[in-house]
């Protein structure tokens, strides 16, 4: 996989992602601290920016949680998920048994199950009384009795007579249309699972008090068991801002809804996606992440093949591997898949398999790239790039154990590959295991000194295990032995940003886009533009320039998800939601794996809630706003 981008967040905390990790995981590094408030919950931050803006933000780490306690099995945490799920919902529906604290306090609410008699101590004449004599009363008599039939009502409620709470709870509200009194409907309706009825009684009640969290959470509770996600999430949103993100409950909820709402979503849309190819930033770091090797004899340039001929399409395919665009890239594919189909490719066939193998990979056309690299290592077992991106592929599919196991059988073929102790540390590095990556990126090295992404590797390693001098010292070798390689300014700049370095790590981004400008005129790498971004406004909140940078990339690689990414996070720290919005839907449409497109789904459901929450309900405005200069809010 490409070598790791290193983004960086205000504070002096060394934060290193690889690149092969979601575009997500890398720009919610980035998210500023500076002026917005932060409340972290379940793996999730909800941030409210400067401007009022709210947004959601998945904190990644494979080596526990960000308080030390040790990552639990899928069985625990789907049990733990489980419990969690069920007291939300039993917290967010239950009765409010004290009238002057019914918006605050959460008694439990019992679950269904066979009534039993309630003991309702209220004076005989009331409880006969039917709507039409309850109006017959004077309006003195009614407001009397109705805090009487809704104390009664929640007795009933309390011995799980759901009917006769109903009915209890409908004359008080004959006598007073009181929210606590629909809200209190709505929970019995809630444990008879009367989704509806618990829609219409919470609708009530919020006409009658807008900022009512419980019967928000109430009827987006309702909402969520209808699969309503989407206005369910509007609701506990809402509520969540009126709370000031004080409810961890609610909050849960929210963290809870957008992975649904994602991960419903986005199944659907994979069964209708064509494969398409990434940007081109992302195949050209890809590619460049082997070393480069000569073309199988027989397919130099100077050996003319028919073009209808099998050599003669994997001929093709790689002479426009070197024009490293996006159009070129799409014809190396075309022309690769070609070639296998003309077949007679005699010694060749092996590179062609693996040649069509990468880019099914890089289209995400998983079973069918590991299926032809397969069997390029059945047809020429010695060809150890094979057994390589076969490991990154499963790597990047989350199985590292079979990753592992093929780079044990690359390196029984050839212990002296180079490639094999490059990407082998890439997969000590994202286990967090640093100290024998930087052995295997150090024994890269020696095998080969030329190849310079093994040697900004190890300086990121460096830097990651804490040994700032001597990660520091790396990169000032690389500058001086690969001055004119644009990646080594590129890449110091990001360690440089992260120790709040900002003048120098700008000088060195600048230097880093003038020989992209000069060594890649048609086909620049646009990573530099976006870190100079990300530091101009880490250090001047200077949002003009950061947005005119992203879209100088954007013009350059139209495909560049993390430059769509950026642009998303800057319109939505300046509080233009609207416009981020657009960016986060096109990230949506960028993303290669099912997981990158789970995450930019909950990006743009989350934003697009806000949207509809500022709608519904514009006093939350202001409130949002008041609430983003007030610091850390728990």
């Amino acid at each position: 996989m490409p070598p790791p981008t290193v983004l960086s967040i205000p504070q002096a905390t060394t934060v290193s992602v690889p690149a092969n990790s979601s575009v997500w995981d890398r720009v919610s590094t980035w998210v500023s601290e500076n002026k917005a408030v932060v409340y972290t919950i379940a793996g999730v931050a909800v941030v409210v920016t400067g401007a009022g803006a709210v947004y959601y933000i998945r904190n990644s780490g494979s080596q526990g949680s960000k308080d030390g306690s040790l990552k639990l099995s899928k069985k625990e945490r789907r049990k733990r998920k489980q419990a969690e799920k069920e007291a939300d919902v039993e917290k967010a529906v239950s009765a409010d048994q004290n009238p002057a604290a019914g918006q605050s306090q959460t008694p439990p609410v019992a679950s269904p199950s066979r009534p039993r008699t309630a003991a309702v101590e209220i004076p005989d004449e009331i409880l006969e009384l039917d709507e039409k004599a309850l109006l017959e009363l004077s309006e003195l008599a009614r407001k009397e009795y109705a805090p009487k039939l809704k104390e009664a009502g929640n007795k009933a409620y309390g011995a799980k007579d759901f009917p006769k709470a109903i009915e209890l709870y409908s004359k008080a509200i004959i006598c007073k249309p009181d929210p606590v009194y629909y809200s209190n409907r709505a929970a019995c309706y809630n444990a008879l699972n009367g989704w509806d009825k618990v829609i219409e009684d919470t609708t009530a009640a919020i006409q009658l008090d807008p900022e009512y969290i419980k019967a928000l959470n109430r009827r987006a509770n309702a909402y969520d068991h209808m699969g309503k996600y989407s206005e369910a999430l509007v609701d506990f949103t809402a509520s969540c801002i009126i709370d000031g993100f004080r409810n961890e409950q609610s909050a849960q909820a929210v963290e809870r809804l957008l992975k649904k709402y994602a991960e419903s979503r986005a199944k659907e849309i994979l069964e209708t996606k064509p494969p398409k190819l990434p940007s081109s930033t992302f195949v050209s770091n890809y590619l460049q992440s082997f070393r480069l090797k000569p073309r199988p004899a027989g397919l130099e340039d100077s050996v003319e093949l028919s073009e209808e001929s099998g050599k003669g399409q994997l001929q093709l395919g790689l002479r426009s591997l070197e024009s490293k665009t996006g159009a070129a890239f799409e014809q190396a594919a075309a022309a690769f898949d070609r070639a296998l189909e003309l077949g007679d490719l005699g010694d060749c066939a092996p590179y062609a398999y693996n040649m069509r193998g990468t880019f099914r990979c890089l289209m995400g056309k998983h079973e069918e790239a590991l299926a032809d690299l397969s069997k390029s290592i059945e047809l020429d077992p010695t060809m150890t790039q094979s057994y390589i991106k076969r490991a990154s592929m499963n790597l990047e599919l989350g199985a590292p154990d079979v990753a592992e196991d093929d780079f044990k059988k690359a390196m029984d073929q050839n212990p002296e590959d180079p490639d094999i102790y490059y990407h082998r540390a890439q997969l000590q590095f994202i286990k967090g295991e640093f100290a024998d990556a930087a052995k295997d990126y150090q024994k890269s090295i020696d095998l080969d000194r030329d190849f310079i992404f093994s040697h900004i590797q190890l300086g990121v390693t460096q830097y990651k295990m804490g040994s700032i001098a001597s990660s520091m010292a790396t990169f000032r070798r690389c500058m001086k032995n690969f001055d004119k390689t644009p990646d080594v300014y590129n890449y110091y700049g990001e360690l440089l940003v992260d120790q709040n370095k900002f003048q120098e790590a700008i000088e060195k981004f600048d230097t880093a886009i003038e020989l992209e400008k000069q060594t890649k005129p048609m086909s620049m790498n646009v990573l530099p533009l976006i870190n100079k971004s990300i530091a101009l406004f880490q250090w001047k909140q200077d949002f003009k320039e950061a947005e005119k940078l992203c879209d100088a990339a954007l013009i350059i690689d139209p495909e560049c998800d993390i430059a769509v990414a950026t642009m998303a996070q800057l319109l939505l720290q300046q509080g233009k939601v609207t416009e981020a919005l657009k960016y986060f839907e096109r990230a949506a449409e960028l993303a290669r794996t099912e997981g990158e497109l789970v995450n930019a789904l909950s990006y743009a459901e989350a934003t697009r809630t806000q949207i509809q929450v500022q709608e519904k309900y514009p006093q939350l405005a202001s409130k949002l706003a008041g609430m983003s200069g007030g610091g850390m809010v728990r």
